[in-house]
């Protein structure tokens, strides 16, 4: 069963083997299971026609145990019983002969060779293997079983892979929170700066003879466009809200995803605002670090 609380990928790849006895005939098996990331859950699922009667069941199984990916589950199944000779459909060919030679007369090709009518469909036979109900339901029973093995096998690995996606998140959200750190100190040390070029900017305001109202618009935009505060404070919130996510665990992958597009808007702001090279420079690393942490997000359930 998945763990709740941990960070699970949507890639992985599990292989669970399993064996039948029936009577004089055994028969063996192989779950191949892998999935890839998805914006929701998409089920491909390949059962011998034997089986068909299973996959609707199967199907309602995936979702128990798997919220998001691109999950592709093949059945490979064998049996000790001899394999079916193919049988010529002698009817078929002697209508596809009748085809050839029509054709052949009106436009002049060339006749048809032994090998390409026996290539032709329906010209081979091979029929398949079938079962009995109660021998049908008995397999059936032991394939959904494995099937069950199968999928927790590949739950497991897919939380293996979120565990090594937890640490690189881990990662990019102190590498944040560091730089978030950063950029407010400088955009601390740098008030000074900022008040000089304000006190320069308001001078030509001044000289520009700009009435009493218009000039006080002017200088608190000036002093709104300087001001970081407000964007340094939303990026330690969803620094905060991100670790919130990580330790909850279970299919975060949305809710991160918009997480990190609020974490873009703030670094976007900050650059948009910044007043020094310093700070604009702190910014333009802060954008790098979020971009590396939505690629990351993408593989996350």
């Amino acid at each position: 069963m998945p763990n709740k609380n941990s960070l699970n990928s949507m890639t992985g790849f599990a292989r669970v083997d399993g064996a039948h006895q029936q009577g004089e005939q055994s028969w063996r098996w192989v779950w191949e299971c892998r999935s890839l990331n998805n914006r929701g859950l998409d089920v491909k699922l390949r059962l011998p026609s034997m089986l068909d009667f299973l996959e609707a069941d199967l199907r309602a199984l995936v979702p128990t145990l798997i919220n998001r990916g691109s999950v592709m589950l093949n059945l490979q199944l064998q049996s000790d019983q001899p394999e079916a000779r193919p049988r010529l459909d002698e009817d078929a060919l002697a209508a596809i002969i009748e085809a050839a030679e029509k054709v052949s007369n009106l436009t002049d090709c060339a006749p048809p060779t032994a090998d390409g009518l026996l290539a032709l469909k329906g010209v081979l036979v091979t029929e398949e293997k079938t079962l009995g109900d109660d021998d049908a339901a008995a397999l059936g029973v032991e394939i959904t079983t494995s099937f069950q093995a199968a999928l927790e096998a590949l739950v497991a690995a897919r939380g293996e892979e979120g565990a090594r996606l937890a640490e690189v998140l881990d990662g990019h959200v102190g590498t944040i929170e560091t730089l978030t750190a950063q950029a407010a100190d400088i955009a601390g040390q740098s008030t000074e700066t900022i008040r000089q070029r304000l006190k320069d900017q308001l001078k030509d305001l001044q000289a520009d003879n700009l009435p009493e109202e218009r000039l006080a618009q002017e200088i608190a935009l000036l002093a709104v466009k300087a001001d970081v505060r407000e964007e340094l404070d939303r990026l330690k919130s969803h620094i905060t809200s991100a670790r919130q996510l990580m330790s909850q665990g279970g299919p975060i992958g949305r809710k991160f995803d918009f997480l990190v597009q609020e974490f873009n808007r703030e670094a976007n702001t900050l650059c948009s605002k910044a007043q020094t090279i310093e700070l604009k420079q702190v910014g333009l690393e802060l954008k790098t670090v979020i971009d590396q942490m939505r690629e990351q997000i993408q593989n996350v359930e």
